[in-house]
């Protein structure tokens, strides 16, 4: 039996220039980190007493006798892909998918890293990030980006740089003291609205808008944002107010990105003392995310009531075998 623990990743500064479409011919960046929230994988070989070969556990329960007949599309191309079979895998999580976290993609990794377990091979980071992109965006053809699957893999703060040659991660150099200070400055709270990222993106890509002057100015950001991170003497709250400067921005991109209801929680937060924020993800719904001053915390969260507040802390473990036991017997003898 295999357990693997993947972090949720948050991004500030970037996002839209992961996608290979733009990052090939434009260059891109992300400034991101992974946090305390995870998802949780369990494989385990699945004994031939049964009539199904293969159980699967996540928002549904599926049983069957061939990997093809799968319908989740992400496991049934991962088990293609690396040659699984006769087994039981379940997911938990700490958050909702479609939410703006990369949900999606920490499961991928985790998946893919619990494979690569019960096969008795050791994966590093970037090969878990390289086939979670591959078994996404091109054995799924799901739209969307390769900053989710990196960040989940590699974990901590780090900024990805693409180019027409793949990409960089570079972890910032922050202090204990200042990344604990901006982690006690940011506020996240739960829209209660879902949505798929890929639709997301189609959607955004189907408007007819030339994006290619918003993405290069988002991008430009990444490095305004880790000038203030990395600079001791730098205001922090400088950050913020390029959060804010980077949803406007965002929402230039697409018309699917926010709606009435969530600019109207946006400008509530703001109202109430936030410096600046945006919604994490592609856009639509999840989690909105607001950087404040301590003297104005509670009244953001007096503004956000009707909300959930997620207390989170950052993280650097990126995806983990949590748990390990060999496994044999019957299962090994199943034709």
């Amino acid at each position: 039996m295999i357990i693997t623990k993947t972090p949720f990743r948050m991004s500030f500064f970037g996002g839209g220039t992961d996608l290979e479409s733009h990052f090939r011919a434009h260059g891109g960046a992300v400034l991101s980190t992974t946090f305390d929230k995870y998802c949780y994988v369990t494989v385990r070989r699945l004994p031939p007493f049964f009539d199904y070969a293969t159980e699967l556990c996540y928002s549904q329960t599926e049983r069957v006798t061939d990997v093809a007949q799968i319908r989740h599309p992400a496991i049934r191309n991962a088990m293609q892909m690396l040659g699984m079979r006769d087994l039981r895998l379940t997911y938990e999580a700490d958050l909702p998918a479609r939410s703006g976290l990369g949900t999606s993609s920490s499961f991928a990794v985790g998946m893919l890293h619990a494979f690569h377990a019960m096969k008795g091979e050791a994966a590093d980071k970037k090969q878990l990030a390289d086939e979670a992109i591959y078994l996404e965006r091109v054995l799924c053809g799901e739209s969307g980006g390769w900053q989710d699957q990196i960040a989940a893999a590699f974990g901590g703060f780090n900024k990805i740089t693409f180019d027409a040659q793949g990409y960089t991660v570079q972890p910032l150099a922050l202090s204990p003291e200042r990344k604990r200070t901006l982690n006690d400055r940011l506020l996240l709270f739960f829209t209660g609205f879902t949505r798929f990222s890929s639709e997301v993106q189609d959607l955004n890509a189907k408007d007819g808008r030339d994006k290619t002057a918003q993405l290069c100015e988002m991008r430009g950001l990444v490095d305004e944002a880790e000038a203030i991170l990395t600079n001791p003497r730098a205001d922090l709250d400088g950050f913020g107010r390029l959060l804010d400067r980077t949803w406007q921005l965002k929402r230039q991109t697409g018309a699917a990105i926010s709606t009435d209801s969530i600019d109207a929680l946006y400008a509530k937060g703001v109202a109430a003392g936030a410096l600046g924020g945006k919604l994490l993800g592609a856009g639509g719904g999840g989690f909105l995310l607001f950087y404040v001053p301590p003297e104005r915390q509670e009244s953001v969260r007096r503004a956000m009531d009707d909300l959930l507040h997620i207390p989170f802390a950052f993280e650097d473990g990126g995806t983990q075998i949590l748990y390990r036991a060999p496994e044999s017997g019957p299962a090994e003898a199943r034709a």
